[in-house]
């Protein structure tokens, strides 16, 4: 049987936060599809092809082979069960994401009811890419937060 897990976001940018969670997940599936969703209703701050390259890039380096990156417009659920993705997996800073998480789990479940949900604790629960961005704003240094790649396209 083939696990696949799928791990949505904006990844905009993409941190060793969300490193520490692709690690944790490419242990346990067989395959972990990491999807770059794009709103368009919002605007990024980074290009998402060029984020899927730096990503593609990291989990090369990283010896993740079974890492496959998308980027994809419309809801996650649909594009789950499309690809027989039954396994959706977040990342937990503290009980507030939690919280986020369980009501988007919900709306998921609606479009998917076959989708089960798997937290993994985030080791570094101040990184997120907000903060980054926010940082690199004020023009601070931010390559201690997000992997090699990915700096280099920030």
């Amino acid at each position: 049987m083939n696990r696949k897990a799928i791990y949505p976001g904006s990844f905009d940018p993409f941190t060793n936060g969300h490193l520490d969670i692709v690690k944790k997940a490419s242990v346990l599936f067989d395959e972990v599809y990491v999807v770059i969703g794009v709103n368009v209703k919002k605007s990024r701050t980074y290009d998402s092809e060029k984020m899927k390259a730096a990503i593609e890039k990291t989990a090369a380096e990283k010896g993740f082979d079974n890492v496959i990156v998308v980027v994809h417009e419309g809801l996650v659920a649909d594009y789950a069960k499309a690809n027989g993705i039954r396994y959706m997996i977040r990342g937990l800073r503290n009980n507030m994401d939690y919280n986020y998480e369980e009501n988007i789990a919900s709306v998921n479940k609606l479009i998917y009811p076959e989708m089960e949900y798997i937290y993994f604790r985030a080791e570094n629960i101040a990184v997120s890419s907000s903060m980054v961005r926010e940082l690199r704003s004020f023009g601070r240094d931010v390559s201690v937060y997000v992997p090699e790649p990915v700096f280099e396209i920030i």
